[in-house]
């Protein structure tokens, strides 16, 4: 199996992703769009705090089966507002679920909670923000880091907002032989970002050494902690051949074994964890199992590009060593 990391080629799977920021604000959006044509999807939710827009159409048996565009966006509940503009964006080009004398884009999102400690409260994605990551949405060289998404995102802040550091938006293609599968995660969580090795590169620090999220919480719960309700991992995985939807559920809720490797804790009772699958609606068949596995691996790598590629801002550091 190999890893693709940095400046990954997006085209065999039909996709293109796009950002807008507001560094000012430190807010964003990060737009996953079919570059022509629509998508199939599918989600899987895993945090217990979540903030999202037409999850149910994305399960199995519903009705409507594409997906124009996925937004993963800043700004908590009120970023859902950038939909408006991806929607006018695909609406302007006669894309979406036709109804009627027109289309109607289905577009499903998630969103994150960077309103504290980097964020201005009043500042959040607008329509217009929408509207502007899918104009610039591309299928190479994508940006990673603080940017999109990823503008205001931070990890590790069981200790508090003095103690965490910056996240971001990581992207990662994970191949073996002719199948692949990209991912794309924006990092928010609560808990610690680890390495392959399980070793903690990002997380909440003192005195110059992290201090294990899962230990504070073992011995502290969330008394002391900083941010409850105000953290989410957010990813998107893309396979880059046919599966149906219930097939494409089981690559969401597969890859969520990247989410308990990399960030420790994962799924809490404080993160909006969700992730989407997508796959082209026409081609050739992907394997299931294949995709399960590349899913993990790509969003693996993603998680740990978020923080590696993230720049810190307004005294909140950026990955060390």
């Amino acid at each position: 199996m190999s890893d693709r990391t940095g400046g990954a080629d997006l085209r065999r799977f039909g996709i293109a992703v796009g950002h807008a920021s507001d560094a000012a604000g430190a807010t964003g959006c990060t737009v996953v769009r079919g570059v022509s044509q629509p998508l199939r999807g599918a989600c899987a939710v895993f945090g217990r705090a979540t903030g999202t827009r037409e999850l149910a159409l994305l399960e199995p048996g519903h009705l409507v089966d594409r997906v124009d565009a996925v937004l993963v966006t800043g700004g908590s509940a009120y970023g859902l507002a950038a939909a408006d503009g991806v929607m006018r964006w695909m609406e302007e080009r006669g894309r979406g679920f036709p109804a009627g004398g027109g289309v109607v884009p289905i577009v499903p999102g998630a969103v994150l909670f960077d309103l504290r400690p980097l964020g201005r409260f009043d500042a959040r994605p607008t329509p217009q923000m929408g509207f502007d990551a899918c104009e610039r949405a591309t299928s190479q060289g994508v940006a990673e880091g603080s940017v999109g998404a990823g503008t205001g995102l931070t990890v590790g802040k069981t200790l508090g907002s003095h103690a965490c550091m910056k996240g971001g938006v990581g992207i990662a293609v994970a191949e073996v032989g002719d199948a692949a599968t990209c991912a794309i995660a924006a990092v928010n969580a609560f808990g610690d970002v680890c390495d392959a090795g399980g070793r903690v590169i990002a997380g909440a620090r003192r005195d110059g050494g992290f201090v294990g999220a899962e230990r504070v919480l073992a011995e502290r719960g969330l008394a002391d902690a900083f941010g409850g309700g105000h953290n989410t991992t957010v990813a998107v995985v893309v396979v880059d051949g046919v599966l149906d939807k219930l097939a494409l559920q089981g690559v969401a809720r597969a890859a969520g074994a990247a989410l308990h490797r990399r960030v420790r804790p994962a799924g809490s009772l404080v993160d909006g964890d969700v992730i989407f699958a997508l796959s082209p609606l026409t081609g050739v068949a992907a394997d299931p199992v294949r995709a399960e596995v590349l899913a993990v691996a790509a969003l693996e790598q993603a998680i740990e590009r978020a923080v590696r590629t993230a720049v810190g801002r307004d005294g909140v550091p950026g990955l060390a060593g």
